[in-house]
């Protein structure tokens, strides 16, 4: 039986869905990362978990117990299994740090006084903070809180961790110290889902790696599988942080300066230099008016488009297009023109095919 069992997920926010049916299964000791652009739906799909959003529909298990189905008291009861992790550390500044720790396990476990500051201590220690058991949450560091907010989570004994962003909210200084806390954690083979930004931290920590986009998972596997060979588009492209570019021409007589001005923006936004730029926009002229005077011969209107992408992981500049009418392979003329020329030059890859009845073309420089 999985620790946690998700099955048809979905939440809307009135008429924006943003969940659309998520399926997952988490087993005991897997420690999943949660990745993807702001907005892809992984702070909710967390939240929805515990039932912090309620979802549309769908159901959630916990160690066998459903959740969605759960009333009053019995959500409560299921909860307790789950240790929340918020961006915001949510501790009761009224409180010391002793006060904050022992509340929920004195109350709701029924724990002893004694017992609790025991096991209190203890977690502190593991921190590196049993010195400020009796600090006041407002005289401490953004990174210290955020400790502090994952002992109280331990405090009531979770079968699974869920991080919401831990880190987003803390001074780049005090990131450091709250996954180094995360990470001894994993090592004791705790089960937890973490949503972060931390790519290196994901893939350090993780056993799984869920890639969300398109209102799901749009793509897991293994940290190796993920960052280093992913297969689908979008996950590529937030993997190497690609940025985009795109032109669309449905006339012969196109406007021509306004491709080149956009080319200019996009480089100098993403940091080309003015002679890569330049032999981009002289690359992307060439070429397209080769492919408009041959696949739309004697015909105005025509179907062609563009993308010029930056990686910035890695500096690769990328030329597609993608156009109707007759098929034209401008790699394999008897004589060059000035573009192709270039492109020959530059690129570490050039590619043709004929797909659907459209030429494709993908140029690497």
């Amino acid at each position: 039986m999985s620790l946690i069992e998700v099955k048809g997920l979905r939440k809307s926010f009135g008429s924006l869905e943003v969940l659309k049916g998520v399926d997952l299964s988490v087993e005991q000791g897997e420690r999943i990362a949660i990745i993807g652009g702001s907005g892809c739906g992984k702070s909710v799909f967390l939240r929805s978990l515990c039932l912090l959003e309620k979802p549309t529909a769908g159901q959630v298990f916990i160690d066998g117990k459903e959740i969605t189905a759960a009333k009053g008291g019995q959500v409560d009861e299921i909860r307790r299994s789950m240790g929340m992790v918020f961006q915001k550390f949510h501790l009761f500044s009224e409180m010391d740090v002793m006060d904050n720790l022992c509340l929920a396990p004195t109350r709701i476990l029924k724990m002893p006084r004694e017992e609790a500051e025991k096991k209190a201590m203890e977690l502190l220690g593991q921190v590196g903070l049993a010195s400020r058991a009796h600090a006041w949450p407002t005289v401490l560091s953004g990174g210290q809180q955020q400790r502090i907010a994952i002992c109280r989570c331990l405090m009531m004994e979770p079968k699974v961790l869920l991080f919401d962003e831990p880190t987003s909210a803390l001074d780049p200084t005090m990131v450091g110290e709250v996954l180094a806390v995360i990470r001894m954690l994993a090592k004791r083979d705790l089960s937890m889902l973490i949503v972060t930004h931390e790519m290196n931290f994901a893939r350090e920590v993780a056993s799984r790696v869920l890639y969300f986009a398109d209102g799901g998972i749009y793509e897991q596997g293994t940290p190796d599988e993920i960052f280093d060979a992913p297969k689908r588009e979008k996950t590529i492209a937030f993997i190497n942080k690609i940025k985009y570019f795109t032109y669309e021409i449905d006339r012969q007589d196109f406007d021509l300066m306004q491709l080149q001005g956009g080319i200019q923006n996009f480089g100098e936004k993403y940091g080309l230099n003015q002679k890569r730029t330049y032999r981009l926009q002289i690359c992307c002229e060439e070429l397209i008016y080769e492919l408009l005077s041959h696949c739309y011969p004697n015909r105005n209107d025509v179907d062609l488009k563009l993308t010029v992408s930056h990686a910035e992981a890695d500096g690769a500049t990328r030329i597609a297009i993608n156009c109707g009418g007759a098929a034209y392979n401008p790699f394999e003329q008897d004589e060059d023109g000035l573009g192709v020329t270039i492109l020959k030059k530059m690129a570490t890859q050039l590619d043709y095919r004929l797909e659907g009845g459209r030429n494709v073309i993908d140029i690497s420089l």
